[in-house]
């Protein structure tokens, strides 16, 4: 493992993607254990996309969890999916986390609303309940939740916003094989924004697979700005970004 910071960003380098998953989940559930002790409940943010499958199941393995004392919400969500679509982020994460423990609450983000008064609702509750911890991804485009670089802002006083998506983003649900096409892949999306996200007490960013690699160097190396969204991260105290040697691939490292 290879470990480094770049700004306040702490920066983890494993061999594999089991390996940064099971040390992600490691350090996830140890937090929450820490933060049950000195809160009655704790609230979690959760992405919902493939790169995340490995680290949620071995979370779920975290037996030391008390998961009837944490509320949990997703950051993000398509408008307008049938209810039952398996693309649909609440649906990802009821199949990969949220059937398999007993959570105190679970708060559903929902597409099909009105849209004005569903950012009202969700917002009310995040303000209700602000996130100790945040798991997250970052996109090929370099998005965090989706806030792709055309409609970031790093200042949004906005909690919850109406998005449209890029093709760049798109073209990422067919190559992740969420859909078969692109054109399958909804144009506009509900999410939370960045400053939302960046109210979370502890974010911890897993991202693997080669696809990453672009948006990793980016985020790392260019300038702090909205046209890579996850450089972000680096002005953040407690935020820790897990790589695999895939998606730190164009980094320069000396790896062994």
């Amino acid at each position: 493992m290879i470990t480094f910071k770049k700004d306040k960003l702490k920066v983890e380098l494993f061999n594999s993607t089991l390996e940064m998953a099971e040390k992600a989940a490691a350090d996830v559930a140890s937090k929450i254990v820490e933060l049950l002790k000195v809160n009655e409940t704790i609230n979690m943010i959760f992405a919902a996309a493939p790169s995340q499958t490995e680290f949620l199941k071995r979370l779920i393995e975290h037996d030391e969890i008390e998961w009837g004392r944490i509320n949990a919400f997703h950051m993000d969500e398509y408008i307008g999916l049938p209810p039952d679509a398996p693309q649909r982020f609440g649906n990802f994460l009821e199949n990969a986390l949220f059937s398999s423990v007993p959570l105190k609450n679970v708060f559903y983000l929902d597409g099909n609303k009105t849209i004005n008064a569903e950012c009202k609702r969700y917002a009310e509750l995040l303000k209700k309940y602000p996130p100790h911890i945040v798991c997250l991804g970052i996109g090929e485009n370099g998005h965090i939740a989706f806030n792709d670089p055309h409609v970031a802002k790093f200042n949004d006083k906005k909690v919850v916003k109406l998005v449209t998506l890029d093709n760049i983003c798109r073209k990422q649900q067919v190559d992740d094989k969420c859909f078969n096409r692109i054109e399958d892949v909804p144009t506009q999306a509900l999410t939370l924004t960045i400053p939302t996200l960046l109210q979370g007490e502890y974010m911890y960013c897993i991202v693997p697979y080669k696809t990453k690699a672009d948006a990793i160097y980016r985020t790392l190396n260019e300038e702090i700005s909205e046209k890579c969204p996850a450089s972000i991260l680096r002005t953040q105290d407690n935020t820790f970004l897990y790589l695999d040697n895939d998606s730190s691939a164009l980094l320069n490292l000396n790896k062994k």
